[in-house]
């Protein structure tokens, strides 16, 4: 999702918020207000006026919606800690067993769409777990509530836009339109507007249905990964490894490379095959440093983190996917006692790293290319592998 700036009456809405924890009101003068106020523009999204009734009917703010929006803790969990947590032996079994109870949908669906069937099942899994939980909140109110409680106004109100106008088709009663407290809904916890561009009607019953019919929701997923460039036969990218006296610095400088380029620099798969696409261009990442798993990753990662912008996503997406297909977990172990740092840990690093002599810049939390460079000098001065990896251990060093 993009952040869009809200107009200045919200953002005094926003401020007045935050002032009192307790006391939680929304930017309009009632709720009836906001949803008057906003049939026009339904109308103007070819909305009927039966299906606006119904979406709202018995709707109030939610005050538990709008606490969430700054109960949101920050996120200070290792790769290692977010993939643990959510690929787990019975994860794998359970997809195992799915993909068995789906196999001729996902099979049709990758003759479609030409996407594995472990992808689609990894992303249902990490995203409901199956469809075990897609979220309890009523789509509409929760949408209803994020803007008219003045929270990314104009972004929410374009998806309660298109929210009613799903129900107007009626792809789904208002009742059943149940997700997340930001609107993400059904087995793979499609946006509205993602729904709109995306969904599928797999079952041919003539409604996208992502909440009742798993069909939809898995064509749907693997539509949507093959509209962002899903390259069909081909994985999401190899655990590999590093060879003694690794040119950390060389990676660097390539970035993005043919996979015979970082052969060329010693790197192997761990299973000792070799790359079957020597010319796939693929990119070093290494979530622990040196001293943990390395990966390289193909382009099927990035079209996975289209779904959710962050690697350790894609990556625990890409490894349920191939626990699924009968993998274990990955050859390398990760370090010993390592941990996330807090933005407030980020800047006692880099004061560290400056009274040691590092240019670092003015301590704030935010590691960038001024602070990675001090980490790398800091590593080869003390004979490290310089990976350039901010991490607890390297704290815990500092403090020595």
């Amino acid at each position: 999702m993009s952040i869009v700036r809200a107009g200045m009456r919200h953002i005094l809405a926003l401020a007045l918020m935050a002032a009192s924890a307790a006391a939680v009101s929304p930017a309009f003068a009632s709720s009836a207000d906001f949803v008057r106020g906003l049939w026009p523009q339904a109308e103007a999204r070819g909305v009927s006026r039966s299906a606006f009734e119904a979406a709202f009917s018995g709707y109030s703010y939610l005050p538990k919606v709008m606490e969430l929006t700054r109960k949101q803790p920050e996120f200070t969990s290792t790769v290692q800690q977010y993939i643990d947590r959510r690929v787990t032996d019975a994860q794998a079994k359970k997809g195992q067993a799915m993909r068995a109870e789906w196999r001729q949908t996902l099979a049709g669906a990758q003759q479609r769409w030409g996407v594995q069937p472990e992808i689609v099942l990894a992303i249902w899994g990490m995203e409901t777990n199956f469809g075990g939980f897609m979220g309890g909140e009523n789509t509409i109110y929760a949408l209803a509530t994020l803007t008219e409680g003045g929270y990314r106004a104009d972004f929410f109100r374009n998806e309660l836009l298109t929210a009613l106008r799903i129900i107007s088709d009626g792809h789904v009663t208002p009742s059943r339109m149940v997700g997340s407290w930001a609107g993400a809904m059904g087995h793979t916890q499609f946006m509205p507007s993602s729904f709109m561009r995306y969904a599928v009607d797999y079952n041919g019953d003539g409604k996208k249905d992502i909440w009742n019919s798993v069909p939809d929701a898995l064509g749907s997923t693997a539509n949507y990964l093959h509209s962002f460039g899903w390259r069909p036969g081909e994985t999401w990218g190899y655990e590999v490894k590093l060879p003694s006296g690794f040119d950390f610095s060389r990676a660097r400088q390539l970035e993005r490379a043919p996979l015979s380029q970082w052969q060329a620099l010693g790197i192997q798969r761990v299973s000792g095959k070799a790359f079957p696409r020597p010319a796939d261009v693929g990119r070093l990442y290494m979530p622990a440093g040196s001293a943990g798993p390395a990966f390289l990753l193909l382009p099927n990662f990035d079209v996975i983190k289209r779904y959710n912008n962050s690697d350790s996503y894609a990556l625990a997406v890409g490894h349920l996917a191939d626990r699924i297909l009968g993998g274990g977990g990955f050859a390398t172990p990760w370090p010993a006692n390592d941990y996330a740092l807090s933005k407030d840990q980020r800047a006692e690093l880099q004061t560290l790293l400056g009274r040691a002599g590092y240019d670092v810049g003015t301590p704030d939390g935010v590691i960038g290319p001024r602070t990675r460079a001090a980490v790398i000098a800091y590593q080869t001065s003390k004979g490290l592998a310089p990976d350039g990896h901010v991490s607890g251990r390297l704290l815990d060093r500092l403090k020595r």
